[in-house]
C-alpha cells in the first residue's frame, strides 16, 4: 500500500489557548479559513465530522471523517477514506507546541490507499498550498487583538 505525507508548520505570535480557541471555533471557519471551508459536528474522539475543504484552484470537497485524537487543548485529528478504507485514507493532524513566547502550529496529513501514487500528482500541490494558505490565516487571526477580525 502507497504512503505520502503532506507536513506544514507555522509559528505564531500567541499563546496556545488563543489558537486553540481558533482552532475549535468550527462555525467561525467561514469567516477566516480559506482551505476547510466548514467542519460541522463535535470534536471528541470517536464523532463523525462533516468537513468541506476547497484547495486553490480546486472545486470544494465534502467528507465524513471520523475524530481520531484529541486531548482538548493541543492536538485534533481525524481519519477519512474516500468510499471504502483502503481506497484513499487520509489520517489529517494539528498539533500546538509551546515555541518562544508564542505557538507553532505543526498541520499534517498522511494519505495511504490503492489510488494514493494515481493521484498524487494532481493533489499534493494544491493540498500543501491549501494548508499554507490555512496556516497564514490562522496565524493573522490569532495574531489580531483578542483573536477577532
Amino acid at each position: 500500500m502507497s504512503k505520502r505525507w503532506i507536513g506544514t508548520s507555522v509559528d505564531i505570535d500567541a499563546d496556545l489557548k488563543t489558537v486553540w480557541q481558533i482552532l475549535m471555533d468550527f462555525p467561525a471557519y467561514p469567516n477566516w479559513n480559506p482551505f476547510i471551508r466548514s467542519i460541522e459536528g463535535e470534536a471528541h474522539q470517536g464523532s463523525r465530522l462533516s468537513v468541506l475543504i476547497q484547495p486553490p484552484g480546486q472545486k470544494p470537497m465534502r467528507f465524513r471523517p471520523l475524530v481520531q485524537a484529541t486531548d482538548g487543548r493541543t492536538s485534533f485529528g481525524w481519519i477519512g477514506n474516500l468510499l471504502v478504507r483502503g481506497l484513499f485514507d487520509g489520517h489529517h493532524q494539528f498539533e500546538l507546541q509551546p515555541h518562544g513566547r508564542g505557538t507553532r502550529l505543526l498541520h499534517r496529513e498522511s494519505f495511504s490507499g490503492l489510488l494514493v501514487p494515481l493521484v498524487w500528482s494532481r493533489m499534493e500541490s494544491s493540498t500543501r498550498a491549501g494548508f499554507d494558505a490555512m496556516n497564514r490565516a490562522l496565524k493573522a487571526r490569532a495574531e489580531t487583538p483578542a483573536g477577532k477580525d
